[in-house]
């Protein structure tokens, strides 16, 4: 009897709730109106506001629970990019964000689809890269009912962004991709992540043929839960239709306060020897580069690059110093960080001299004061734009110039290393080319509006030295992260933001392997670029440190692959280049260069050998 009434009472409390909820729903739906007949879907509400904020690009690889979203934004003329692997998808996206000064986009499918993309993400993330993320995901309510790809993709990617939202209805669309936005590029910027449940985008009469029963629902149970999934539908599309604001929202950018630029004016004015060390957020709108590097060539004062910052001052500035870093920061009296961060590489603020007078100057106050509380202190710390920051110390400081003995003495030391790594540069290796000598080369032959590329370990090092950005957010490498892979993507999005500009990856043969396949995305979307890749059969920056240390090289042995051939394979054009082809190496070059220009992408396979240039560099 127990029993019987404790069944009774708890089948009463769950139709009271499932009353209850309906009942809602009903309200909602009455006072939103559901448009049954409408031919529209939720793909074309994410289509219209990223039109309305600019976006130009979608990258992305096709999948069922995002197909709405696509077919939206090539029918407003959002250009569709589709890759051969998620993460390239989200790399374009990254390097897109990058060059323009907007949000990337990715859109990707449910499950695999996402948790490929998690690399990628977390890279975006520090590399301070405002970058939407789009993922598709099981209907509303089959979540966590073991529908297909279905997994708790929130729990995998707060970790990873600044925001994340589950669309649970189609009105949310709007306002939410909206606030996305917004977040990404506000304070220091970074990834973002929306996930759009498939009944979320498809139109209406496409999820109702899924709500409904197959057969008519028999007894009461059955009434009431198709009564519920009926009410569920008009909520899910309630309202779906009804005219919104579209437009941008407001980015909130940190700013130095007067006083704090004033405190600076009067520190810089009083140095004899200070060195700025400018990095990534130096780039970050609103200020343009160009005005950041003017307000660099008013201050006079000597500069290391570092990030998206190289090549702020051109090929040949004077004020720019490429080696010697650490016995320059020993000696100035005066250290301005502007978007550097205190990580490993600066030795966690070892390298800085604890008699100089700091300026730190960061959006973001964790990377600001990054081990400041062990290594180094700041005299001034400021959590604010870095360029704009510039600019103000500059206009402040008109009139003034560092003395100009400092920073000639700093270049002297400059013209000394450099002509010590030509001389390496010119020695023969044991077998193959010197790759000193190969970057040299190719350096030499730059176009003025070349973008480079940076995906490897020991070559791209190297290239690090010698190669010269001709300009401002002209080199893209993965950042503080480290990633090995981002080649493929990064080209892919430069060449589309740039597409007047001469692309240019270079790849150590290991990181190839991570995204050749994307030599059928630029021979399919038109994005002819040039790879040049570094194949000494090796994965040599670990093998540096672990053969002598360790005493074995297993793991760290790769072959002389024919990846030209590969890059033939997918359309592109292939070149094996080896010792014997040394005396031609700049007609090869050039010749790459030619038919780049005529639409073809390029691989040039560069056997090369081992020289000493790197050794005591760091692997972990």
């Amino acid at each position: 009897f127990i029993s019987i009434c404790l069944s009774v009472y708890c089948l009463s409390v769950y139709m009271s709730i499932c009353l209850s909820v309906c009942l809602l729903s009903i309200c909602l739906s009455i006072y939103l109106s559901t448009e049954r007949q409408s031919p529209r879907h939720g793909g074309e509400s994410v289509a219209d506001v990223l039109r309305a904020h600019g976006v130009k690009f979608v990258f992305t690889l096709v999948g069922g629970h995002i197909s709405p979203i696509l077919v939206a934004c090539e029918k407003l003329g959002i250009r569709i990019v589709d890759t051969r692997h998620e993460a390239t998808a989200v790399f374009a996206a990254d390097a897109v964000a990058r060059l323009s000064g907007t949000v990337g986009v990715a859109a990707v499918t449910a499950g695999p689809g996402l948790t490929n993309t998690v690399t990628a993400v977390k890279n975006a993330q520090m590399a301070e890269s405002p970058l939407l993320l789009i993922g598709g995901a099981a209907a509303t309510l089959l979540q966590g009912r073991g529908a297909l790809q279905d997994i708790d993709q929130m729990s995998l990617f707060k970790p990873l962004c600044k925001f994340c939202a589950s669309v649970r209805t189609v009105r949310e669309i709007v306002p939410t991709v909206r606030k996305a936005l917004a977040i990404a590029q506000s304070g220091t910027p970074g990834p973002v992540f929306i996930e759009f449940p498939i009944d979320t985008l498809y139109p209406y009469h496409v999820v109702e043929k899924e709500f409904a029963p197959k057969n008519t629902p028999k007894g009461l149970m059955g009434k009431i839960i198709a009564w519920y999934l009926q009410n569920h539908l008009s909520n899910l599309f309630a309202g779906a239709w009804e005219t919104c604001d579209l437009s941008p929202l407001s980015v909130h950018i940190p700013h130095a306060t007067e006083n704090e630029v004033q405190r600076c004016v009067e520190l810089v004015s009083r140095a004899k020897k200070p060195v700025i060390l400018l990095g990534s957020q130096a780039t970050l709108p609103p200020t343009p580069a160009d005005d950041v590097r003017k307000a660099l060539e008013s201050l006079g004062i000597p500069c290391f690059l570092g990030g998206m910052s190289r090549g702020m001052l051109g090929k040949n500035s004077p004020l720019h110093i490429r080696q010697n870093r650490r016995d320059a920061l020993k000696e100035a009296d005066l250290v301005l960080l502007a978007g550097t961060v205190c990580d490993f590489r600066l030795s966690y603020g070892k390298v800085l001299n604890r008699q100089s007078k700091i300026i730190a100057v960061n959006r973001d106050r964790s990377q600001l004061l990054k081990n400041s509380d062990m290594f180094w202190k700041p005299t001034v710390a400021i959590q604010g734009d870095a360029g704009s920051f510039l600019l103000r110390l500059s206009k402040a400081l008109k009139g003034h110039r560092c003395p100009e003995e400092w920073p000639r003495i700093l270049k002297e030391g400059d013209t000394i290393k450099e002509k010590a790594n030509r001389a390496k540069a010119d020695e023969k290796t044991e077998r193959h080319l010197n790759p000193l000598s190969v970057l040299h080369r190719v350096d030499e032959l730059l176009a003025e509006d070349s973008i480079l590329v940076a995906d490897g370990g020991d070559f791209v090092g190297s290239a690090a030295y010698i190669m010269r950005p001709r300009g401002p957010i002209r080199w893209l490498d993965p950042g503080a992260f480290g990633t090995l892979g981002v080649g493929g993507g990064f080209a892919l999005g430069a060449k589309l933001c740039r597409p007047e500009s001469e692309v240019w990856i270079v790849y150590g043969d290991g990181s190839l392997g991570y995204s050749v396949a994307e030599f059928d995305t630029f021979t399919r979307h038109k994005t002819p670029v040039i790879a040049l890749v570094g194949n000494d059969a090796c994965w040599s920056q670990i093998s540096r440190e672990q053969v002598p240390l360790l005493g074995s090289n297993v793991a760290c042995g790769l072959a002389f692959t024919d990846y030209h051939i590969v890059a033939d394979g997918y359309g592109g054009k292939g070149y094996l280049i080896g010792r014997e082809d040394e005396s031609q190496l700049d007609d090869i070059f050039k010749k790459a260069q030619k038919e780049c220009r005529e639409g073809k992408a390029i691989l040039l396979n560069v056997l090369i050998g081992k020289t000493s240039f790197r050794e005591g560099s760091i692997s972990v």
